[in-house]
């Protein structure tokens, strides 16, 4: 009799080594087996590549709010005025600024004049958001002064304006050529208020990586805004940026405090909201449904060990009348399952983990075969699919494909360990 004092002995190994790489003549073994691999391998490709191309839509999207936005903008409560006019302006924004800086948390403080215009070139016109702001400011403001593609030099932005490369696409300029921005609320006159009317030189062509951004945006120097909006002495708001923007919403009522009894504040999470959570929950219905996509290739797992197990009885009830346990013939059969699931996990991560990292030839190559104008930023907001491989969503697709596998494989297994070996040699 055969006695064994470990798990997973050696020769439970070979038996289910042979049993996996069996042929007959009709290959009904082999291409089950085949058939489970291929199947395992490409729903756990899915499904990182899936977590992957999620994880880099959040960060890509994240990513470009936060370095080219405030973290929280600093609003005042309107007031009337005695010529009956609403006001929001912020009048005394260097002391509030001074206020705010001062804050532990708080990494930055710039005092902005807002409006939207329209700007003109030649025969173009389009509408733009400008934003009046001190030439430091913007240095320190990372999505504009240094992003991956720009044109002309920033540093001469008190001698200019800086615009968006979508704002520079519309208009058909570039770094020193000149715009005119037509504002209705311009100068006040005994008949009224004109529009006022002002050529810049652009100096400076920024692309932030969204195209909502770079199709509005564009900058002024501050002083020059004031001039031109008629905020003389006066700001429209605060922007405000902090050192863990994930953690804001500990640092609102600090900033609000520092900001005056009339402050109110605006988070980018605010701004934000509604998206982030259809991302959150897209997320969720995305790995569900690639989980169910894993379940499905599991299952031919069981498939093919119900056949195996069928057409081996004669060599299980051998094997059992020689001496080997039920537990041995159950640890044998598991091997044959979990193995093709070990395998096809392995393959699968590796092929993940290979399309997130190439994807940008990957999506050439696809936007090549389909003619181009397969991803339209004006729709999807960013320029290209964007992948972040993170070790927790490669985790979880490995724990999720193996538990699976090593689940489903355990029901076969145990009805090939309670095989009668006399029903199985009766007809031998």
């Amino acid at each position: 009799m055969i006695k064994r004092s470990i798990s997973f002995a050696p020769f439970e190994w070979l038996i289910a080594w042979r049993y996996l790489c069996s042929r007959r003549a009709d290959g009904g073994i082999s291409a089950m087996t085949w058939i489970s691999l291929i199947g395992i391998t490409l729903a756990v490709f899915a499904l990182i590549a899936t977590l992957a191309v999620r994880s880099g839509f959040r960060a890509e999207f994240v990513g470009t709010i936060l370095g080219a936005n405030a973290h929280v903008t600093i609003y005042e409560a309107g007031i009337l005025q005695e010529t009956g006019q609403f006001s929001r302006v912020i009048s005394d924004y260097r002391a509030k600024a001074k206020n705010i800086a001062n804050l532990p948390n708080v990494t930055r403080v710039a005092p902005l004049v807002r409006a939207q215009v329209m700007a003109n070139s030649k025969d173009r016109n389009v509408g733009v958001e400008v934003y009046g702001i001190l030439p430091a400011d913007l240095y320190s403001l990372p999505g504009i002064a240094s992003p991956e593609v720009s044109a002309g030099d920033i540093t001469k932005f008190e001698m200019g304006i800086a615009i968006g490369s979508g704002v520079a696409r519309e208009l058909g300029v570039t770094s020193g050529d000149k715009i005119k921005l037509i504002s209705p609320n311009g100068i006040r006159t005994v008949f009224g208020t004109s529009p006022r009317v002002n050529v810049y030189e652009v100096v400076f062509v920024f692309t932030a990586g969204r195209y909502d951004i770079d199709r509005t945006r564009v900058y002024l120097p501050l002083s020059e805004a004031q001039l031109f909006f008629n905020r003389e002495g006066v700001v429209d708001e605060l922007e405000i940026m902090v050192d863990d923007p994930e953690a804001i919403d500990t640092f609102i009522d600090p900033i609000v405090q520092a900001a005056g009894e009339r402050a109110q504040a605006w988070t980018w999470r605010n701004a934000s909201s509604s998206f982030l959570r259809a991302l959150e929950v897209e997320d969720n219905v995305m790995f569900v449904l690639m989980s169910i996509l894993v379940l499905i290739a599991t299952m031919n797992i069981v498939s093919g060990l119900i056949m195996l197990v069928k057409n081996k009885g004669r060599d299980i009830g051998i094997l059992r009348t020689i001496g080997l346990s039920q537990g041995s013939v159950l640890r044998i059969f598991f091997i044959c399952g979990a193995f093709t699931g070990l395998i096809g996990t392995g393959l699968g991560v590796v092929l993940g983990c290979l399309f997130a990292i190439y994807i940008d030839p990957v999506f050439s190559f696809v936007n090549y075969v389909m003619g181009g104008g397969v991803w339209d930023p004006s729709i999807r907001g960013i320029y290209s699919i964007p992948a972040q491989l993170r070790l927790s969503d490669v985790l979880s697709a490995v724990v999720l494909s193996l538990g699976m596998s090593f689940l489903v494989t355990i029901f076969p297994a145990r009805r090939a360990a309670r095989l009668n070996p006399v029903e199985a040699l009766r007809y031998e």
